[in-house]
């Protein structure tokens, strides 16, 4: 599934790589052997996968922001990337009703930013090859359909998160056609990835599902559902990045035509409801695990949404692997290990290796 050989000494960039995904996806790099740099803020939660897993003192790792072209510009200057990985955003739909210009700041010209960035360092000679711009299932605009989108349909957004990831999309692609294209003579090559709602150990950002119900399961509290009719597109962390490695190594043998969008979600059967999750995410835990019901949420949420992910699997031969009762399995798992004070980085390799050769619960 993913060529181990190609990612040995690769110097890669990640921004955001103090987030949840980012950890993740520094310390399965570092495993492949990958020179790993990382550019973003400090990390988002106390605590978090980057502190834990001690990503910091194993990558080389600068704290700045997207917002500011000037350190961004720097940043690659520095690390003199082959590939560059941008997943630095405000990634919450709460806190994009509360702060929506922070949010257009950070998601839309922070893309510009990241990639004009690109552009002039790739016109200075620096090797980047090939750029991967990470959003999420919500850019496309949601008509409440009860099947997946396609890579094609219409990207909108009502709330400021969703609507801000739909731009950073309009964004991308008007970089890719107007700077990086095959007729511009340019070699690096410029792709958007979607990914559903991601799952796994480490995550402590505020409402989201899985964090929301282990802070409650963990300080002996009922777990409050604000939408439990909600369909969502569940799968574990290692499944979209999994998926993104893969893209990048296609898109670096052929840019012409891998440089497209692309979801990562998982099968038909794995998008859940919101009740249905917490149910068995409870009957796994075990004793004193409930939750309620909250009769009125606090801002708009959609009901549908899942993603269709055949082109990826057609074109990149990516498959999910884990299913969503696999996925809460590994956070269980995850989650036992934080609170005994174990091994975290040990059982991240360990949950990265079994993911790589397919293991099954």
């Amino acid at each position: 599934m993913i060529n181990k050989a190609f990612w040995r000494n690769k110097h890669v960039l990640i921004t955001g790589h103090t987030g949840f995904k980012g950890a993740w996806l520094c310390i399965w790099l570092e495993a492949l052997g990958a020179r790993v740099s990382g550019f973003a803020l400090a990390p988002p939660t106390s605590p978090s996968l980057f502190q834990l897993s001690g990503v910091e003192q194993r990558i080389s790792s600068q704290t700045g922001d997207i917002r500011r072209m000037e350190e961004l510009e720097q940043a690659i200057f520095r690390a003199q990337p082959e590939i560059v990985i941008h997943m630095a955003a405000q990634p919450l739909v709460s806190y994009g009703y509360e702060n929506p210009l922070e949010t257009y700041e950070t998601n839309v010209m922070g893309t510009v930013h990241l990639l004009e960035a690109v552009r002039r360092a790739s016109l200075q000679g620096m090797p980047i090859r090939a750029v991967l711009m990470v959003t999420t299932d919500k850019c496309y605009e949601n008509r409440e359909w009860v099947w997946g989108y396609r890579e094609q349909e219409p990207l909108g957004g009502r709330d400021p998160y969703s609507n801000s990831k739909a731009c950073t999309e309009f964004v991308t692609t008007c970089y890719r056609e107007s700077f990086f294209s095959a007729g511009s003579g340019s070699r690096v090559a410029v792709a958007s990835a979607r990914a559903g709602n991601v799952i796994g150990g480490g995550d402590w950002a505020r409402d989201r599902l899985i964090p929301d119900c282990l802070d409650s399961l963990m300080n002996h509290r009922p777990i409050i559902l604000r939408n439990p009719e909600a369909v969502r597109p569940w799968q574990h962390v290692l499944e979209p990045l999994g998926g993104y490695l893969m893209l990048i190594e296609k898109m670096w043998e052929n840019a012409a035509r891998f440089s497209q969008s692309y979801n990562f979600g998982p099968n038909e059967e794995d998008a859940r409801t919101v009740a249905w999750m917490v149910q068995k995410l409870c009957e796994k835990w075990g004793t004193e695990a409930s939750f309620e019901i909250e009769q009125q949420a606090t801002w708009h949420e959609a009901k549908y949404l899942k993603l269709d992910c055949s082109k990826a699997k057609a074109e990149l031969g990516w498959h999910p692997k884990w299913t969503s009762e696999e996925a809460l399995d590994r956070i269980i798992e995850w989650t036992r290990c934080y609170q005994q004070a174990g091994h975290i980085r040990d059982l991240c390799l360990q949950q990265i290796t079994q993911y790589m050769d397919g293991v099954q619960e």
